[in-house]
C-alpha cells in the first residue's frame, strides 16, 4: 500500500514537471517568434530563452511548427487546458443568450481577449505560410476554425431570427468570418494605436449593423 502511495506520488510529480516545463518552453517560444519571426526563430533559441537543452524542447512540444501551433493553441484559449475555445464559459454563455445584442456583445468580448493574445504569433504565421508548406497547412486549420465559429455565431442568430434581410446567411457567416480575424485587431490597435476599448466598440457596431435585423 506504501509503495503503491509513492508510485502515484512519484507520477504526480513527474507529470506536474513535465507540465510545467511544456509550459516554460511555450512562452519562451512565444517570446522568440514574437521577436524573430518563424523564419528566424530556431529551436536553438527557444531552448536559451527557456533554459534547458534543445532536446528538451523537441521532447516537451515538438519542432518549430509544433511550437507555434501550441503557443497559438494556448494563446487562443488563454490556458494550457485541453477544452476548445467553444467550450469555455466566455463563448458559450454568448452562445446560449437570448438577447442577438449580447450574443454579439458577448461574442466581440471573446474575440478581443484571443486578438489581444495572439496577434503578434498570427502574423508571425501569416508570414511563415508563404515559404513553409507545414505553416500553410497550420494557416488553413486556424481559417477553418474561425469560420466554424463564424457559423456558430451565424446560427445562434438565425435561431433568434435576428438576422438581417439584407445578407444572404453565406454572406452573413463571412462577414463574422472577418470579423474575427486577428488581422484587424492588428490594424487598429497595435498599427493605429486604437485603444481596447475602442476596438470593441467599434467591432460590436461594425457587426451589429452588418448582421442585425433593425429593431
Amino acid at each position: 500500500m506504501v509503495d503503491s502511495v509513492k508510485r502515484d506520488y512519484r507520477s504526480t510529480l513527474r507529470a506536474a514537471q513535465a507540465r510545467q516545463t511544456r509550459r516554460t518552453v511555450i512562452a519562451a517560444a512565444t517570446a522568440v517568434f514574437v521577436e524573430h519571426g518563424f523564419a528566424g526563430a530556431t529551436i536553438d533559441a527557444v531552448a536559451a530563452a527557456a533554459s534547458v537543452s534543445r532536446r528538451t524542447v523537441f521532447t516537451a512540444v515538438g519542432g518549430k511548427v509544433e511550437l507555434l501551433k501550441t503557443a497559438l493553441d494556448w494563446a487562443i484559449t488563454g490556458d494550457d487546458d485541453d477544452a476548445a475555445l467553444v467550450e469555455r464559459a466566455d463563448l458559450s454563455t454568448a452562445l446560449t443568450a437570448d438577447d442577438p445584442a449580447r450574443v454579439l456583445q458577448g461574442w466581440v468580448d471573446v474575440l478581443v481577449g484571443v486578438d489581444t493574445r495572439v496577434a503578434q504569433l498570427f502574423h508571425a504565421l501569416e508570414i511563415a505560410a508563404d515559404s513553409d508548406d507545414a505553416a500553410a497547412e497550420l494557416l488553413g486549420q486556424y481559417q477553418h476554425q474561425r469560420l466554424d465559429g463564424a457559423r456558430a455565431v451565424i446560427a445562434r442568430l438565425d435561431e433568434l431570427d435576428a438576422l438581417t434581410d439584407r445578407v444572404r446567411r453565406a454572406d452573413a457567416v463571412d462577414i463574422a468570418w472577418l470579423a474575427s480575424d486577428p488581422v484587424l485587431f492588428s490594424r487598429m490597435v497595435t498599427t493605429r494605436g486604437w485603444s481596447h476599448r475602442r476596438f470593441r466598440a467599434w467591432l460590436v457596431q461594425l457587426t451589429a449593423d452588418q448582421l442585425l435585423r433593425p429593431r
